[in-house]
């Protein structure tokens, strides 16, 4: 426990209801018997009516109780601690995931729980804009990166980015870049990657530094035949796999070539105006999105990891595409090597997955070429225990967790709340609790990372320790799925 400051210098917080102090004093008010945050919204106490107390439960032992407003009873990090905030990252989060595109603001508010005006007023005071212009922000985005690298038509572009007329296009990019769509396109035509009516391909850009070579290892020795696969040629470290998006399937080739070179995407794509989604989950599975400077920095600090990250800077935490499919993997990979739950996925894949309509563009198809996609879980509520490639104890959890999710009462989703769904999957009989990582490979926000008093100790950095060993290639590291 720390130590607190002078009462005036409390005081001062309390008054400025300052939210850096929040978590470290907690003011007790003698004339209401409640205590609360620094922040705390409501009326400022006189200060002869303040106690100040070091934790919560030191105000509990006072005989005070938690304001209500506030909640200063709650663990700091965690969603209830900040709601707002909490709100903001997860409509953050569906917008990148095209959910404005697809169903509007509505459709965006609904999910989260709130209100249009309510939303639209909490993400301007949360990021300085509302939903619709960070979405149509994305989507003018989206459409430069194409303009820039590829062959397509305008119009096609338009509505791959998500627009829904060609005008709103033109608008938009003249807004947004002061400049035609027409002039956005500078590079010679020979220069620009080219397409075909069902395939894209992109550079996407990358934070450096980036440890793509166990990046790649890692998705390859835990990829699933027939949805997956991961290959060598020659220089080249190439991962591929198939996909559901929300207007229909894809796959998708991530190609890195060098170690400080660009990373190609070829993605065929039976609707384009998925692309933005396939490009986010692309995104999310190489962690790409992550600062490894900050993290790499955060974690040499520690004398047991700074070896690690000197010898390898720049490691990701490997996603997932899905985060249903993560849950199911987790359970099959229960108390099996990692190559025995990659041959059990294979086969509930080719017992339970939807075959990919054959692309008339491929003359030869590579044997390692995706073919299904992973199940739903709607698919594989509807799978029979005993029928399935494993003990029928844990065949009968992975249909009990597919028509929990199927059924809404485990949510996994991007809108979901709580950063543990790992702690509603391990309630189904058959399965027991997953890696601590699960939720974090799913994209939810490490919460640890925002207190630096939890990462005060090497004891505290196990967790961590054991990931980047694994990560590293290290003996004894590997983890199972």
């Amino acid at each position: 426990m720390h130590a607190l400051p002078q009462s005036d210098a409390c005081y001062r917080a309390v008054s400025g209801k300052d939210p850096r102090y929040d978590g470290w004093i907690y003011v007790g008010v003698t004339s209401t018997g409640i205590y609360c945050r620094p922040s705390c919204p409501a009326r400022t106490p006189k200060a002869e009516n303040c106690r100040f107390f070091a934790a919560p439960g030191a105000a509990q032992a006072a005989g005070f109780r938690a304001c209500r407003r506030c909640r200063p009873d709650t663990v700091p990090g965690s969603p209830q601690w900040n709601p707002r905030a909490d709100v903001a990252a997860r409509a953050m989060r569906l917008i990148a995931d095209g959910l404005v595109d697809r169903e509007g603001v509505s459709g965006l508010a609904s999910a989260v729980g709130y209100s249009d005006r309510q939303l639209n007023r909490l993400l301007v005071a949360e990021v300085g804009a509302g939903p619709l212009a960070i979405a149509r922000a994305q989507r003018a985005q989206t459409a430069r990166m194409l303009i820039e690298n590829t062959d397509l038509r305008l119009a096609d572009i338009a509505f791959a980015a998500g627009f829904s007329s060609v005008r709103q296009f033109n608008d938009t990019l003249r807004e947004v870049y002061g400049r035609p769509p027409s002039e956005l396109r500078t590079r010679p035509a020979g220069d620009r990657l080219a397409t075909g009516p069902s395939m894209i391909t992109l550079k996407l850009p990358v934070r450096r530094p980036f440890a793509a070579e166990p990046l790649f290892d890692f998705l390859a020795d835990r990829a699933i035949a027939g949805v997956e696969s991961g290959r060598r040629s020659g220089d080249r470290m190439i991962f591929s796999r198939s996909c559901s998006f929300p207007h229909g399937p894809g796959v998708f080739e991530l190609i890195m070539a060098e170690a400080d070179g660009p990373l190609t995407v070829e993605m065929r794509l039976d609707d384009l105006r998925d692309l933005s989604a396939a490009v986010t989950r692309i995104r999310r599975l190489l962690d790409l999105d992550a600062d490894p400077v900050a993290v790499d920095s955060v974690l040499a600090a520690d004398p047991a990891l700074a070896g690690m990250v000197a010898d390898r800077p720049g490691v990701r935490v490997p996603g997932v595409v899905d985060a249903n499919e993560l849950a199911f993997r987790a359970l099959i990979g229960q108390q099996v090597s990692v190559a025995g739950a990659a041959t059990t996925a294979a086969r509930i894949v080719r017992q339970y997955g939807r075959r990919l309509a054959p692309d008339g563009d491929d003359q030869v198809r590579r044997d390692d070429q995706p073919e299904y996609l992973f199940p739903t879980a709607e698919e594989l509520a509807e799978a029979d225990p005993d029928t399935l490639p494993m003990p029928r104890s844990r065949g009968r959890a992975l249909v009990g967790m597919a028509t929990a999710l199927a059924g809404g009462a485990v949510d996994l989703s991007p809108a979901r709340t709580a950063p543990k769904p790992e702690a509603d999957c391990s309630d189904s009989p058959g399965s027991g609790p997953g890696p601590p990582a699960t939720s974090r490979c799913a994209g939810w926000p490490t919460r640890m990372c925002c207190w630096p008093r939890t990462w005060s100790s090497a004891a505290n950095c196990s967790a961590a320790a054991s990931a980047r060993t694994a990560l590293a290639g290290h003996p004894g590291g590997r983890t199972r799925p």
